[in-house]
């Protein structure tokens, strides 16, 4: 969802995490055609590092985090998609959909009016998550038994993050509303956030550093990210892919094998993101959906 590659973290140098979600990266998407007899003519994946897969080899395109075992190729691969082109970006927002990240084009000029398939992940960047966490991290460090991340955002008892979350879903309503214009015939999926931290409210200290009564009010503000996702996909005519629930009990808590949310010194991709087991599950999910609407 997050970063110059995504939300990258290290535990020793937070700063450099925070700011590693909002350098725009200079890229271009990649396509592949194959010739098929399917039922998906077109799929254009758009998105954010969730989407791209930053850090799971092989990545394609350096730039943007982009890998060939992200759950749009998956799901491109497991249809045997006609025409399949990626443009997800780590680090990439809303405005990144209509206007250039760096020297990667705006991402819906992938569209086209044949495009019958488009899945969007984004939102996190919107929000700045990273901001969030590294801050979270930070005051963890100094209040671990409390919730100093919390009331940081809690300004006259009114938690800023809603404010954050509501003018997010606006500019959504709008990507939605351009997909629709230029692709009018596509089946348009908006892809939900993973877990990421545990779905129980409780949290590993060791291994990110975030304050007791934090832990259970940052799985909240991911939660109201994904209910205005799904609420504003609803609104615009498009569908939401649930990918919170399944992943529950795989958050980046979870030992080596078990996870599919790596902790802040990624192994398998880059820290506080999706692995390559994760992004299998996201393709899950939307190769459900996909098949649901087509039976």
């Amino acid at each position: 969802m997050f970063g110059k590659k995504s939300l990258t973290f290290s535990a020793a140098v937070v700063t450099a995490a925070v700011s590693s979600l909002l350098a725009p990266p200079a890229a271009h998407g990649s396509t592949s055609d194959t010739v098929s007899d399917t039922a998906v003519g077109h799929y254009v994946a758009l998105g954010d590092s969730y989407t791209a897969g930053p850090g799971i080899p092989t990545q394609t395109d350096a730039d943007c985090g982009r890998s060939d075992r992200n759950y749009p190729t998956l799901t491109a691969a497991a249809r045997a998609v006609a025409i399949f082109t990626d443009v997800s970006c780590a680090g990439a927002t809303t405005e990144n959909m209509t206007g250039a990240q760096g020297a990667a084009p705006p991402q819906l000029d992938a569209l086209r009016p044949e495009t019958d398939l488009v899945t969007l992940g984004i939102g996190g960047n919107d929000i700045n998550v990273s901001g969030i966490i590294g801050r979270c991290v930070i005051l963890g460090k100094l209040n671990p038994g409390g919730s100093p991340c919390k009331a940081s955002y809690t300004l006259a008892g009114i938690d800023q993050l809603a404010g954050r979350i509501a003018a997010t879903g606006d500019k959504v309503d709008a990507v939605l509303q351009e997909i629709r214009r230029r692709s009018p015939g596509a089946d348009v999926l908006v892809v939900g956030y993973p877990v990421i931290m545990p779905d129980d409210g409780s949290n590993c200290y060791a291994t990110v550093p975030i304050a007791k009564g934090d832990a259970p009010w940052l799985r909240d503000v991911e939660k109201r990210l994904n209910t205005m996702l799904a609420t504003r996909a609803a609104a615009g005519g498009a569908r939401f892919v649930d990918t919170y629930t399944g992943s529950v009990g795989h958050d980046l808590c979870k030992p080596l094998g078990v996870r599919w949310m790596e902790p802040m010194e990624g192994v398998d991709s880059v820290g506080l993101h999706p692995n390559a087991s994760g992004h299998q599950a996201m393709s899950a999910a939307v190769l459900s959906a996909v098949d649901a609407a087509r039976r």
